[in-house]
């Protein structure tokens, strides 16, 4: 359920909106179109459109106490696909395995548990769903040059019917390093978008990017490489200085509305920003 914070989102409205945010020659350009608020315990770490158009936040207080005592102890940027709810958890620093969580529509918990490969981070940033619902991408943290890909739990009829064991499938190799991703979600059969985290601007000019990764044909099973670039630097707004921390990422398919998090920094970091955008060829 999303959690407003009613009197700091009247503080920040105040903040102008962002201009329209510069894309490369043929590409549409992302307005921004508005903000809201969202406590961070609630829902900093993640949002996903349900297919009503209502928002479905993750927050570290959203960790089930039965996936706690398991050791699951950290939430990502979840996504949603044919009413499914995927979630992305990892567990402490000793951890060999990262796990993915999907919940039906009857409200039926799956546990599917991924042991970490040779050289693979335990970190299970986020998960999103491809359009056509049979691939499912996540990321790892710190410096990469890959997404990985597992066949999607329930909706890939290669996976088992009620959780278990899940395999990676294969990678997205990505033509250029990123660093610190916090969340992806599909735009089309062959675009990502993803918010990252990096604040150093030696791999990109931008600070906390908005990163695209383009494909070159839809995700079918085999091997394939992304194309990166920045489109533009998340917003940094605040009444409170200090660090910001990028989060989630979600694309609302049917309204076209793209929403990305930034916790704020200090005593604000209570509230995450939730920055929209629309696509315009203006």
């Amino acid at each position: 359920m999303k959690r407003q914070l009613t009197c700091l989102a009247a503080l920040f409205g105040a903040f102008a909106l962002g201009v329209g945010t510069a894309s490369a020659a043929g590409d549409p350009r992302w307005e921004e179109i508005g903000t809201a608020y969202t406590d961070s315990l609630g829902g900093g770490q993640g949002l996903a459109s349900r297919a009503d158009g209502s928002l479905l936040y993750r927050g570290l207080i959203d960790i089930p106490l039965s996936l706690r005592i398991k050791g699951w102890n950290h939430v990502g940027d979840p996504d949603i696909a044919e009413g499914h709810v995927f979630d992305a958890y990892q567990g402490p620093d000793t951890a060999t395995s990262k796990m993915f969580a999907v919940t039906t529509p009857a409200g039926k918990r799956h546990e599917y548990v991924h042991r970490l490969n040779p050289g693979e981070k335990l970190n299970n940033s986020f998960v999103t769903v491809s359009p056509d619902r049979q691939w499912m991408v996540s990321g790892e943290w710190g410096d990469q040059n890959r997404l990985q890909v597992f066949p999607t739990p329930l909706l890939n009829p290669s996976t088992p019917p009620a959780g278990g064991e899940l395999k990676e499938a294969w990678q997205i190799t990505l033509d250029k390093p990123v660093r610190d991703i916090q969340g992806c979600d599909f735009v089309t059969d062959t675009r990502l978008v993803c918010a990252a985290n990096d604040a150093t601007g030696s791999l990109f000019p931008e600070i906390r990017p908005l990163l695209q990764v383009d494909l070159p044909r839809k995700l079918d099973g085999q091997p394939i490489t992304g194309a990166v670039k920045s489109l533009f630097a998340l917003p940094q707004r605040s009444l409170c200085t200090g660090t910001f921390e990028t989060e989630g990422v979600d694309y609302d398919a049917k309204s076209g509305t793209l929403r990305a998090q930034v916790i704020q920094p200090g005593v604000c970091a209570v509230s995450t920003s939730v920055y929209s955008y629309r696509q315009t060829t203006d």
